[in-house]
């Protein structure tokens, strides 16, 4: 794809039935809503896509069905982290040949996360570096401490930036000055996006291009209009939309995770459903605040979903 990566991406849920089975009608039913709604891509197999539950043939098998939704016109990610670079490359190839057009990659934790850091930054360059260059596919880097237990430093990141085949970096951390940090990197092949709905009006504003944004499954429109105000320089009009957002952001995405999201698209008249053990599905206490959220922040809900 030429255009450089940016604008708002839906990181979309993985359907399941009730054998635990891909549920591919509801899938492809959102991800076909998300479009319609008006983001600028999807991400497939994300951390709200329950990536570490899924199964290797899954994984192929959503970024095909995404592919035959998605536009060319708009991005398809998908997340191809793995705790092994050698895994990692595989599943770049196997996201490429399905159609993906860039590789989200998350970076392995399991051993780096207890290292000192200096050993853990020696690691991490090898492993973004070799994936880079085996990649068919150009890399978004992604740094998500909640997960990862430690944040890529701006330092590595600006030498990955320079890599040919890495194209921007997705930051979950919610830091300002982590992100400032990264922005520090930009330049007309290198973007940085957020993936806080938190602060989705004060990244916009000091320079990220874009975001991948778990909240902007169920209040597109919401996060549309601080971005949209925040591109005309309308600094307070994004502001009030930021101060719905938030609490959305934050209770939802942040403080239950998937099984909050999951309940929201359902509220919404979205196919959300249960996740896989081990996590569990929220309760009825739960569900009945997220409708709360969303009524407060003005988001319509659906009987359906009620």
């Amino acid at each position: 794809m030429s255009r450089a990566l940016g604008g708002i991406l839906a990181p979309v849920v993985t359907t399941f039935g009730a054998e635990g089975e891909i549920a591919v009608t509801g899938f492809r039913n959102n991800v076909a809503a998300h479009l319609a709604a008006g983001v600028d891509g999807i991400v497939v197999a994300g951390s709200t896509g329950e990536a570490p539950l899924l199964e290797e043939e899954e994984r192929g098998a959503l970024i095909a069905t995404a592919r035959s939704l998605v536009p060319p016109d708009r991005w398809l990610l998908a997340g191809v982290g793995a705790e092994g670079t050698r895994e990692t490359v595989h599943r770049a190839h196997v996201a490429a040949a399905r159609g993906a057009d860039a590789a989200l990659v998350v970076a392995p934790h399991y051993f780096a996360a207890s290292m000192e850091p200096r050993a853990r930054e020696a690691q991490l360059r090898a492993h973004f570096l070799r994936v880079a260059d085996e990649s068919p596919l150009p890399l978004v880097l992604y740094n998500i401490p909640k997960y990862m237990h430690f944040a890529l430093s701006a330092e590595l990141v600006a030498e990955l930036a320079r890599h040919e085949n890495v194209i921007a970096i997705k930051d979950s951390s919610g830091d300002s000055a982590v992100l400032d940090g990264y922005l520090a990197s930009r330049s007309d092949r290198f973007a940085v996006l957020t993936g806080s709905g938190a602060s989705l009006a004060t990244s916009l504003a000091a320079g990220a291009v874009g975001a991948v944004l778990a909240v902007a499954l169920f209040a597109t429109a919401l996060v549309l209009e601080v971005r949209d105000a925040a591109q005309r320089g309308d600094a307070a009009a994004a502001a009030a939309a930021q101060e719905r957002l938030t609490p959305l952001a934050r209770e939802i995405v942040v403080g239950m995770g998937v099984p909050g999201v999951k309940a929201a698209l359902d509220a919404v008249g979205l196919s959300g459903g249960e996740p896989r053990l081990p996590l569990l599905p929220p309760s009825a206490e739960e569900r009945r605040r997220v409708g709360e959220l969303l009524a407060a922040a003005g988001v319509p809900t659906s009987s359906r979903g009620a």
